[in-house]
């Protein structure tokens, strides 16, 4: 029998996106630091899961966010509003919106809880 595992938390062990999020929110940390934080903890996952002996690791299931909107990111279906930002600034902008830009709007999906 084979093994994998899907849903695996992306987060870390000890929140570390979550704070590297909210400090690149708050401007106390570059997108390079948040890029720095999220490759550290995709790579301590896959190691994990290798060492659990796992057959096959799942790849692609990080999110800074939301994969909805990582979909979005992945085939350019980006509102022409956001064209004018770039990296993290131009995701996070589409989600949470900026001074001057409103998020996109939360759509609920198949009669769920997931917008």
């Amino acid at each position: 029998m084979r093994t994998t595992v899907l849903g695996y938390p992306r987060i870390g062990a000890h929140r570390e996106l979550k704070f590297a999020t909210e400090d690149f929110w708050a401007g106390t940390i570059g997108a390079d630091e948040l890029e720095a934080t999220a490759a550290s903890l995709r790579g301590s996952v896959w190691t994990e899961l290798r060492d659990a002996g796992l057959d096959a690791i799942p790849s692609n299931t990080f999110s800074f966010y939301d994969q909805v909107l990582d979909t979005t990111v992945m085939i350019d279906a980006v509102p022409a509003r956001y064209r004018d930002l770039t990296g993290l600034d131009r995701y996070f902008a589409m989600a949470r919106g900026t001074a001057e830009l409103p998020p996109l709007e939360m759509t609920k999906w198949f009669d769920t809880n997931y917008h």
